[in-house]
């Protein structure tokens, strides 16, 4: 199955004692695959995964896991240290619901780019689920060329890529045009980096994964949908509108905005985040509040 079409990695709502709020988690979930959203990713970096206990992340998977087949939705759970050895013992068990694994790229360490590819071939090799590199340079310090991106297209086990490179680059057109001709077959790009959505399915992304949609899913939702369709009008005024809320949702550190909103909209219990991370400040998130607002009734 290749990967298409909107995917959100749904931010870990906290109760006013700080302890996970699961009632709310559920809730967000069901609304965000009602409102057109194809699947939901578990413990992507907008759930606050380093953060969690391990019994929280289990609970967190199990939740979104059910509800995603309750939806008939894609389930996506975010796995990956920088550690080769520790990333495939993760793998090896994932929750057998999962269609797929985003697998950051090795932070911190700063392999090589060759050690890079070696890392995606032990793991995708061991992993019961297809693999998504998620490549974010701007979080793991180790930036990739084109030509190491095409190597781990075609790895066995590599469905594709988040691609959150913090713009749209030389490298992003090359991808996506190699990848258009067809070769290898089924490997898709997935846009990562929401202010640049509208810009890399235009290039022919074929989806996107977007903490933004947390907030605004129907719209992001339409967004993949006008460009699948060829409506390009439609696609660029909706692209330009959710940039600008991007922007606003990205204007301190993720998903602090984005749950400050999501507590304003009565979504979620309340904006908490956990340490180091701090809540947004009040004029941040009535900003996006704002530009959340207009876009949706847009």
């Amino acid at each position: 199955m290749q990967l298409t079409g909107l995917h959100v990695p749904l931010v870990t709502p906290f109760a006013a004692d700080g302890t996970v709020d699961l009632v709310s988690l559920e809730r967000l979930a069901h609304d965000t695959l009602a409102d057109g959203a194809d699947g939901l990713v578990a413990l992507g970096t907008t759930g606050e995964p380093a953060t969690l206990t391990g019994p929280e992340r289990a609970s967190v998977v199990d939740l979104i896991g059910g509800v995603c087949a309750e939806h008939g939705a894609v389930f996506t759970v975010g796995v990956g240290t920088n550690a080769t050895a520790g990333t495939a013992d993760l793998l090896r068990g994932v929750d057998r619901r999962a269609g797929f694994a985003l697998v950051v790229v090795p932070y911190y360490t700063r392999p090589s780019e060759a050690g890079v590819v070696e890392h995606y071939r032990r793991i995708a090799g061991e992993s019961p689920v297809p693999v998504i590199v998620y490549d974010v340079p701007q979080r793991t310090g180790r930036s990739l060329s084109s030509e190491t991106l095409l190597r781990l297209a075609e790895l066995d086990g590599v469905a594709g890529f988040k691609h959150a490179v913090g713009g749209v680059t030389e490298t992003t057109v090359r991808l996506l045009a190699e990848i258009g001709t067809g070769l290898p077959a089924g490997v898709s790009v997935l846009a990562g980096d929401d202010p640049f959505v509208g810009a890399v399915l235009a290039l022919g992304g074929h989806g996107a994964i977007s903490a933004g949609a947390n907030v605004a899913a129907g719209e992001f939702a339409a967004l993949v949908g006008a460009w699948r369709e060829r409506r390009i009008e439609e696609a660029r005024v909706l692209g330009g509108a959710l940039a600008a809320l991007a922007t606003a949702l990205f204007a301190e550190p993720n998903p602090t905005v984005i749950k400050g909103v999501l507590a304003v909209q009565g979504r979620i219990a309340t904006p908490a985040v956990r340490l180091p991370l701090l809540p947004a400040s009040d004029d941040a998130v009535a900003a996006a509040a704002a530009l959340a607002r207009a876009a949706v009734t847009a």
